[in-house]
């Protein structure tokens, strides 16, 4: 049945790309009426709104830390506060800034999150004639679906909240088992993942990059084999949360042939775009399922009142802060990712970065598509490969000009460190004109690489409690707090 039904939900996409903007225009008329006698939206009189510019005015930009008073509010177990009745799940997620973030997830908005999801295996299907995969096992590696109550509603990790909703005809395929899921300890439950799989007919694999990775580090120690032997019909990957590219070496290396991938971009506020060709680069933004997106260009974020874009006034190739207006509630909302367009007929994305993992100690903003292009680049060239890293400013060094530390953790390191860091450093100057300027201008001096001792990173992950499930290492920081941290672990 899965052919049928996968050019049924081509044809509903081929569609929503033709009306993208119609549809997003909609979408904001029936989320200011839906949400009209909420306690947000009487605080922000939606009832007098009649247009674009009108919302603008009346519904400021803000953040998680913003919008606490009302998800208190709902932690309390009142109704009709961001969006009509309660939530049916809190989603948890790690904050930045804030510590655990609380987001609702409604009865509207929950289909966003579990059709965006089987749309990006369909489009696949469609485009590829690849169904087979769908008959052996398929992982889904994942918070535990284990929920807690507060304020009378369950509330647990996305991935875990998810996994209540995965199709019954799914269910006699999903690994692992659901006692394995609910094991917290990753380590632990790394180990009971590889025992129920390793004798599987795995097709399909799903998660974040390095905890995949781990994943097959450990199946290819226990059986000697590269994973495509061990699993013979593996034959789709299904990725997000992070860029991949870093990753991708190392993970096709350890499978041993060429297999498609599929990258998606979920997030507890909302499932945001995905992959919807082979062929094409980007994600198509999810243009109508339930969210109106908002645009600031990123160098106007922080002005006090910084220009926000409707998706038809968006250009190919400038970084914006993406900002979101979803039937979980959210309203101008910044979700703290950047993003740019590749294309604008169908609307197709990249993630470039994070709002708050930046480097501008000096004024240079250096983003993480900056740093990731640099170093893969040069390690390609130079056929190096790196585990992992993280980049963060050093302000005050104990002798000579400040300078950005990168900190790696190579699987095998280049021959000439120093001529390896000068190649990264040509890089990054030819990609941001800032750090150009500031290293021309005698104010910052060359990058300088730390090389980490191998499992640094999982060993500081480790040490933090943030091991497995969707946690990720910011790969740059604005300060020395990480980068301190991991220098416990410098070879």
């Amino acid at each position: 049945m899965a052919k049928p039904y996968a050019i049924y939900v081509a044809r509903q996409l081929k569609r929503n790309k033709v009306n993208a903007l119609a549809n997003q225009d909609e979408i904001l008329k029936l989320l200011l009426k839906k949400a009209v006698n909420t306690v947000f939206g009487k605080d922000h009189s939606f009832s007098k709104i009649q247009n674009y510019q009108d919302f603008i005015a009346a519904v400021p930009l803000q953040d998680y830390e913003d919008l606490q008073p009302y998800i208190a509010q709902i932690k309390e177990g009142k109704q009709h506060v961001l969006w009509p009745g309660k939530p049916i799940y809190l989603a948890k997620s790690s904050g930045t800034t804030s510590g655990v973030k609380y987001l609702p997830i409604t009865k509207d908005s929950i289909d966003n999150h579990i059709d965006t999801a089987r749309n990006a295996l369909l489009m696949y299907m469609n485009e590829t004639g690849n169904t087979k995969f769908s008959d052996g096992k398929m992982i889904f590696l994942s918070g535990t679906p284990e929920l807690e109550r507060i304020g009378g509603i369950p509330t647990g990790r996305l991935s875990g909240i998810v996994n209540h909703h995965i199709p019954v005809y799914l269910r006699t395929n999903q690994m692992p088992s659901y006692n394995t899921n609910c094991i917290d300890d990753w380590e632990t439950k790394l180990e009971k993942i590889c025992d129920e799989t390793i004798d599987q007919n795995m097709t399909l694999i799903s998660g974040i990059p390095p905890w995949t990775q781990m994943y097959f580090d450990e199946l290819e120690k226990r059986s000697g084999k590269k994973i495509g032997k061990l699993f013979p019909d593996f034959s789709v990957m299904v990725y997000g949360g992070v860029n991949f590219e870093p990753y991708r070496q190392k993970l096709m290396e350890s499978i041993g042939r060429r297999i498609d991938t599929i990258e998606t971009y979920p997030a507890s506020e909302g499932f945001l775009a995905f992959q919807d060709s082979q062929e094409e680069e980007g994600l198509l933004l999810n243009t109508n399922s339930g969210i109106f997106f908002e645009f600031i260009p990123l160098q106007e974020f922080g002005f006090e009142k910084p220009t926000r874009l409707h998706l038809k006034d968006v250009q190919l190739g400038v970084n914006y802060a993406l900002v979101l207006n979803t039937n979980a509630g959210l309203f101008g909302y910044l979700i703290g990712d950047t993003i740019k367009f590749v294309s604008l007929n169908p609307y197709r994305i990249m993630v470039t970065g994070r709002l708050k993992h930046f480097i501008s100690a000096f004024g240079e903003h250096v983003i993480s598509e900056e740093v990731e292009k640099a170093l893969m680049q040069t390690a390609m060239e130079q056929h190096v490969k790196i585990v992992e890293f993280t980049v963060a400013p050093q302000v005050n060094p104990s002798s000579g000009l400040p300078y950005h530390e990168w900190l790696i953790e190579f699987e095998n390191a280049p021959n000439d460190l120093q001529n390896f860091a000068l190649a990264v450093d040509a890089k990054m100057r030819k990609l941001n004109i800032y750090y150009n300027d500031l290293i021309t201008g005698n104010i910052l001096r060359s990058l300088v690489i730390s090389p980490l001792q191998r499992h640094a990173f999982i060993n500081y992950m480790k040490s933090v409690g943030k091991l497995g499930g969707q946690n990720k290492v910011p790969r740059l920081s604005n300060d020395r707090k990480l980068a301190d941290e991991m220098l416990k672990w410098k070879l």
